[in-house]
């Protein structure tokens, strides 16, 4: 299942000729995983991280506090700052970010369980909020991926 979720992206980033680089959270590694499991993924995966903890924004991304400032994790000018933060940093065409709260609690800035914004930075942006209503983490997990995947092809359909 996971290298069908990224073929059609892969696909079409190597018939461009064009890379990736992704960050997430609380998808855990399942966007990453789903670009790596695509044959010939080392064409135009560029690599990932999962940026879970705020000790890890600095030490994966360079995200210094002062980066921080006006915003919070799990919301969209979050999600936006790590998917330009990634591109950039790993020199990709695009950047795919994923940011939020799989449950089964909320996260401590206020999000409920099935909450995330995920994100779009290079030749089209975009970035859209995730809401399930659900607690059930393994459940969200997949969904904040599908939708990330889908808002990622979604722009690389749009892009000239």
């Amino acid at each position: 299942m996971l290298n069908t979720l990224g073929s059609v992206a892969g696909n079409l980033l190597k018939e461009r000729k064009q890379t990736l680089a992704v960050a997430e959270s609380s998808a855990g590694g399942l966007i990453n995983a789903a670009f790596v499991a695509a044959p010939g993924a080392s064409a135009w995966y560029l690599g990932g991280c999962v940026v879970y903890t705020g000790a890890s924004r600095p030490a994966l991304l360079g995200i210094a506090p002062q980066d921080m400032t006006g915003m919070r994790p799990a919301s969209e000018p979050y999600a936006e700052l790590l998917a330009r933060r990634v591109r950039d940093r790993l020199g990709a065409t695009w950047g795919l970010s994923e940011t939020g709260a799989s449950g089964p609690s909320g996260n401590r800035y206020g999000d409920k369980p099935g909450h995330a914004c995920i994100a779009v930075s290079g030749p089209i942006e975009a970035v859209i909020t995730v809401e399930t209503g659900s607690a059930d983490r393994e459940a969200n997990m997949w969904t904040f991926a599908r939708r990330a995947l889908e808002l990622f092809e979604s722009c690389l359909r749009k892009a000239p």
